[in-house]
């Protein structure tokens, strides 16, 4: 049964970091383009950023360019979001989800597989 399950999340003061992570089962990983969405009480899902599958080549949203860093275990099945500087902004559920185009700016829309999240919070 495919499944991603998120987790890493919890609360954090400004400035602090975490590292979601995002374990797969039912498939490869390292076949698919993986990315990292949120979705803050009240707003519409973003796009975070997306990992490509094999060449790895990563893509961020403006809003957290040089402070998170995506990556990807492959032998693990496995993608990493390390989240460092983080902001009371940051503070959504931060979810994953594969399939074989992903885009930061299309916030995850037409993706086909996804985990049900893992909550951030982040005071100030």
């Amino acid at each position: 049964q495919l499944q991603l399950v998120e987790s890493g999340g919890g609360l954090v003061q400004s400035g602090g970091s975490l590292r979601l992570s995002c374990a797969a089962s039912g498939i490869s990983l390292e076949n698919y383009n993986i990315g990292w969405f949120r979705q803050a009480p009240g707003k519409e899902r973003e796009g975070v950023s997306c990992i490509a599958s094999y060449e790895g080549r990563t893509t961020y949203a403006d809003s957290v360019k040089g402070r998170f860093t995506i990556s990807r275990d492959n032998a693990k099945n496995t993608v990493y979001l390390q989240m460092n500087s983080l902001k009371p902004d940051d503070t959504a559920v931060y979810y994953c989800a594969a399939d074989f185009v992903c885009s930061v700016s299309a916030g995850g829309y037409g993706m086909d597989f996804w985990g049900k999240g893992t909550l951030v919070t982040v005071s100030s």
